[in-house]
């Protein structure tokens, strides 16, 4: 048997003249005429080597093969139809796998909504989840270990694309019982002389940076009594009266009641979260999770670099958070 030559046509056409048991109406489901289709049962038959059918001059009937043969043959379709989705689904990014790392604060509000938008795009694609730092993300992607990351955008590799998806302006955290929690904005010069939670430079040195930076501006050095790499951890320290903190936007999202959030006065620039993924390794799922990450607030990428207009912004942005 020359099984190479059978094609799906083939079986096509067998399994309609199977179910309808007349040429007339299977050749017209099939769209063709007669002939052609008596062709191709007399080739199929040719090649498996036995007859399938028995013709009689209202009806055909199968034959004890052919009743075999129509089992295995709709099972074929199914699988080649079933293939055929598949690959579909798999080349518009809706099958498949992803691995994704994220920066813990994302978790906040941030992954969970674009987790959801992805999943009602790409249902069926298999989502793993890794936490990791900014580093470990970025050394990742470069080695193939996850697929796309949130994280924020620190001078990336150039084998690393980012597109900005989030912004958060920076706060000033306070106690509630303290004299500036009754504001409705501080200046970072009034936390001069008070003790701070700052994050560590080993383990989170974006935001360490940042912050003595702008302390810097502001004319002082911060007088460190702690140090803590996670945000809610450092909200949960001011809460306990261990000093005031400066964090992004999402410590407000604790809602730990001994703890004030107020907008800055001197307006630093916010922090930034940005999906990424390796250049070369840019598949439909991905494509289809970053589609998912900047939709996420409306942000575009050619938008993404837009500044923050001033404290009315941050005050409706601390609204909309709380």
């Amino acid at each position: 048997m020359r099984i190479n030559q059978v094609d799906f046509e083939l079986l096509r056409s067998f399994c309609v003249l199977a179910e309808e048991r007349h040429f007339g109406r299977a050749a017209k489901r099939l769209n063709i005429s007669q002939p052609p289709l008596s062709r191709r049962i007399q080739k199929l038959e040719e090649l498996l080597g036995c007859l399938l059918l028995e013709r009689t001059q209202r009806r055909v009937e199968l034959t004890a093969a052919g009743r075999v043969f129509m089992t295995k043959a709709e099972a074929l379709l199914r699988q080649f139809q079933r293939a055929v989705y598949d690959t579909n689904s798999a080349s518009r990014g809706m099958l498949g796998r992803l691995v994704l790392g994220f920066i813990h604060s994302t978790s906040y509000g941030l992954l969970p909504s674009i987790l959801s938008r992805f999943r009602e795009a790409s249902p069926a694609v298999e989502l793993e989840l890794r936490e990791m730092t900014i580093q470990e993300q970025q050394r990742a992607l470069l080695d193939g270990h996850i697929d796309v990351g949130l994280l924020r955008p620190q001078r990336p590799p150039s084998d690393i694309a980012v597109s900005i998806i989030d912004r958060e302006p920076f706060l000033a955290v306070l106690p509630s019982d303290h004299p500036l929690a009754a504001r409705r904005s501080v200046s970072l010069q009034a936390l001069a002389d008070l003790p701070f939670i700052l994050f560590p430079a080993a383990t989170a040195p974006l935001f360490n940076e940042r912050i003595l930076e702008m302390c810097r501006r502001a004319g002082f050095a911060p007088q460190v009594a702690q140090e803590a790499t996670q945000i809610h951890t450092v909200v949960g320290l001011v809460g306990a009266g261990i000093g005031v903190a400066v964090a992004p936007a999402t410590a407000v999202r604790f809602r730990i009641p001994t703890v004030t959030c107020l907008p800055i006065e001197e307006g630093p620039p916010p922090v930034e979260v940005a999906v990424a993924w390796h250049r070369k390794r840019h598949t439909p799922v991905v494509e289809c999770f970053i589609a998912a990450a900047t939709s996420q607030h409306g942000v575009a990428p050619a938008a993404a670099m837009a500044p923050m207009a001033g404290h009315d912004d941050i005050a409706r942005v601390l609204e909309e958070r709380s």
